[in-house]
């Protein structure tokens, strides 16, 4: 299923729908199917042709959606970029990409400025078009309405260039076809209703495979999408109380920073039927906070990452719910660890190094087969040829998997820490020292040691001041095989992120990887 049939579905079903709420304006399912091809018709009059790459770099916004919908109709490939991109990582995306076009928020203006795209190659999505740039309203404004451009129905065609984020090496870019979007929404959300009407609060960046999946199933859903530039804890509980928002996604430092917030009593969240978090560990005491303060609405753990065009694995509403008997209330807050099971249209194994599936509980990389994978990285054989083998996709995760197929991650496996022979998980360790009434969040590395090779180094931020290394220590050490107990703790005022709420590790090992000189047997 091409991409560009989500939109023409719905438009033809709740034609008069608000599809976007967006700073003050709100947009149709047909005005939006309309402006939708009136840039598909101004691109193709400005030479954009099937292939052509459209770069965008800018915070949330209607202009996004429909730029992407566009290309999709000239069978172009999108390419959105990060907005907190400094110079040269914009130059290095660029450089990879080669964009027709670029299309640019006012504020990322100088970032661009000095990279190889002439003027007349950008267009301004909220400025005037100074200097022979063009004005995205403009363009709009002067083309055909109706004229409608039909792609071929070619679904294994590069839609979308997705850069990884980055955490670990230089971003690469994840090509995605229609069916990686196609095959997901089609078996997980219900098309448009015109006796069904939800409103979905968007937070996450579109640049992000998690907001783009969550807007074009919006779309297709026949949702109204009340879509925020960024997010901010509060403006986030004012939308939803405004406009009675039933759904929304989440990351976790997102999540806790609502419930943190001074004002959160203030604010009647029960219209949130749906909450959905991922994209970053979910630490157990947070989302069982979350679950009390939340008790009208469901939680789903949604694992995934760019190269699979999302989520693979889910935790459901039900294990969510922390009722029955003291043994299933028990299995119920173990499983709040895991990232739930498979979804159907996809298959998930994990493998030893040799590839060959592991027994037991036992620990192997999280592999993934299906028509939604990536076909690959723009223009990077080589990486593709290490990602992708035999058909599967090497996610980088680590995992195990229990007897009732819930799959629990332990870390990264460039993150995994090897203590004199032993593999230790920085998840696990991480997911003890959550438990710590002192610690508000911890991230664990592996340091080099010239007797053990490694060992565990904790990266706390306190909620009290009072809490110290030996005390933590101790509390992992009551916890914890003794190898795997930190042999140091280093404090610091908040853990480095982006902005999906992954901790970079990268930079934690930059500062903090010096040997152990504290904390010993």
């Amino acid at each position: 299923m091409n991409t560009t049939e989500f939109l023409m579905i719905a438009s033809a079903i709740v034609p008069e729908r608000d599809a976007i709420v967006f700073d003050g304006q709100r947009y149709s399912f047909e005005r939006l199917q309309e402006r939708v091809n009136r840039l598909a018709n101004a691109l193709s009059d400005l030479g954009i042709v099937r292939g052509d790459r459209i770069a965008a770099m800018q915070t949330n916004c209607n202009q996004l959606i429909e730029l992407y919908f566009a290309v999709a109709q000239l069978d172009a490939i999108y390419v959105p970029i990060n907005f907190r991109a400094k110079e040269d990582e914009l130059a290095t995306m660029l450089r990879i990409v080669e964009p027709s076009f670029l299309f640019l928020g006012e504020r990322y203006l100088p970032l661009a400025a000095g990279g190889d795209l002439p003027n007349e190659r950008i267009v301004m999505l909220d400025a005037a078009g100074a200097d022979g740039r063009h004005t995205y309203e403009e363009l709009l404004a002067a083309a055909e309405p109706d004229q409608m451009h039909f792609p071929e129905d070619d679904e294994d065609a590069t839609t979308v260039i997705m850069f990884t984020s980055g955490t670990t090496s230089i971003p690469k870019g994840v090509q995605l076809t229609h069916d990686s979007f196609g095959t997901f929404l089609l078996t997980n959300v219900t098309p448009a209703d015109p006796d069904v009407e939800e409103t979905n609060l968007l937070t996450v960046p579109m640049y992000h495979v998690a907001g783009l999946q969550a807007a074009l199933a919006a779309v297709f859903g026949g949702r109204t999408l009340v879509v925020m530039p960024q997010f901010d804890p509060e403006e986030w509980m004012q939308l939803a109380v405004r406009h009675r928002a039933n759904r929304a996604m989440l990351v976790p430092t997102m999540l806790k920073r609502v419930m943190d917030h001074p004002r959160f009593q203030d604010y009647d969240l029960s219209s949130l039927d749906v909450i959905t978090y991922g994209a970053a560990p979910m630490p157990v005491p947070v989302i069982r906070d979350a679950i009390e303060k939340f008790p009208d609405t469901r939680f789903i753990n949604a694992f995934g990452q760019t190269e699979t065009a999302s989520t693979i694995t889910m935790l459901p509403p039900d294990d969510h719910v922390l009722t029955g008997t003291p043994e299933q209330v028990e299995t119920k807050l173990r499983r709040l660890a895991s990232i739930g099971k498979p979804l159907d249209d996809v298959e998930v194994m994990i493998v030893t190094e040799d590839g060959e599936p592991v027994s037991g509980e036992e620990v192997g990389e999280i592999v993934a087969r299906g028509p939604r994978i990536m076909s690959g990285y723009w223009r990077q054989e080589d990486a593709t040829g290490d990602t992708i083998r035999s058909g599967w996709l090497y996610t980088g995760d680590l995992g195990w998997q229990d007897e009732d197929g819930y799959i629990y991650l332990s870390g990264r496996a460039r993150d995994f820490i090897k203590r004199g022979g032993e593999m230790i998980s920085p998840e696990e360790v991480e997911q003890t020292l959550a438990e710590h009434p002192g610690v508000a969040e911890a991230a664990v590395i592996g340091v080099p040691d010239l007797e053990w090779g490694e060992e565990v180094r904790a990266v706390v931020v306190r909620e009290s001041a009072s809490v110290g290394e030996s005390e933590l220590i101790e509390f992992c050490r009551e916890r914890l095989a003794g190898f795997k107990r930190p042999r140091s703790v280093v404090f610091i005022d908040a853990l480095p992120r982006n902005v999906m709420g992954k901790v970079m590790k990268r930079d934690l090992r930059d500062q903090f990887d010096y040997p152990v000189t504290s904390g010993g047997d």
